[in-house]
């Protein structure tokens, strides 16, 4: 995964937070945005695991690790057509979970992910 593809601004997150759309997808609660301007990458992504849920550092960058392997190698299903010329599209996963998961589970879930974020920006442009 590219670093102009992740989301490091703090503007950014606040802004994928309060005005994105969200769903679950255990266990992944997922959180997305289109949004106007140019940048390198059509698509971003945020990968959070909270302390509360997993207390070790370790197992926490373990999982993010999981996650952005799991997005990096199932990206290409997610259509990107339905994005203007100028939009992009930001995304937010943020582990659910109190125990750590197998890369199976993770990887079910963000393919699942990636399927509703595509029906439901489809669904969207149609209205």
């Amino acid at each position: 995964m590219k670093k102009e593809e992740k989301i490091r601004n703090v503007k950014q997150i606040e802004y994928l937070f309060s005005h994105g759309q969200s769903f679950v997808s255990y266990p992944l609660r997922v959180v997305f945005v289109e949004q106007e301007g140019v940048t390198s990458s059509q698509v971003s992504i945020f990968v959070s695991v909270p302390k509360k849920k997993l207390k070790s550092a370790v197992d926490r960058n373990r999982i993010k690790r999981l996650i952005r392997e799991a997005y990096r190698l199932n990206k290409y299903t997610l259509d990107r057509s339905f994005l203007k010329e100028n939009q992009t599209l930001a995304i937010a996963f943020v582990y659910l979970k109190n125990e750590m998961s197998d890369y199976e589970t993770i990887e079910k879930s963000v393919r699942k992910a990636l399927k509703e974020i595509e029906r439901q920006l489809k669904e969207r442009e149609k209205c």
